[in-house]
């Protein structure tokens, strides 16, 4: 099993056929172990090997302060960084899906290893929009 940074290319071809609304659908992202067997083949939310521990809920935290933006010919998503508060967990990577849209999978995100909170603040931190943003289209 392993976690594989991507774009799902399902994500990809749904977006032409104007399935998702990033801006105002609920675009959710859930936590997983290294258990987990996520990548650019991943199509939907999935609670296998998703994470359970003190302050992480099934589903994992909705993404706020969402917006979509563009420079040039690049098409960037940005949100606010999420963050698991008075929690005790161990996360190797995520998955950022479409609540709204039957859990259709966006993006892996994949940690490097296993990362480690114990009553803490758990939190991915974003990169700003643009060259290196969480989700970019160019």
């Amino acid at each position: 099993m392993a976690i594989s940074q991507a774009m799902c290319t399902s994500f990809k071809a749904e977006i032409l056929d104007e399935q998702h609304d990033l801006a105002a659908d609920t675009i959710k992202i859930a936590l997983y172990t290294s258990s987990a067997s996520l990548g650019a083949g991943t199509t939907a939310y999935s609670t296998s090997n998703e994470i359970s521990g003190t302050g992480y809920t099934a589903g994992g935290a909705t993404l706020s302060s969402k917006t979509v933006s563009t420079t040039g010919t690049t098409a960037y998503f940005d949100a606010a960084d999420p963050e698991w508060t008075s929690a005790s967990f161990t996360a190797n990577g995520a998955l950022i899906y479409n609540d709204t849209n039957s859990d259709k999978a966006i993006a892996v995100l994949a940690f490097g290893g296993d990362f480690t909170v114990s009553a803490g603040t758990f939190k991915i931190v974003f990169p700003a929009a643009g060259a290196n943003a969480i989700i970019r289209i160019d």
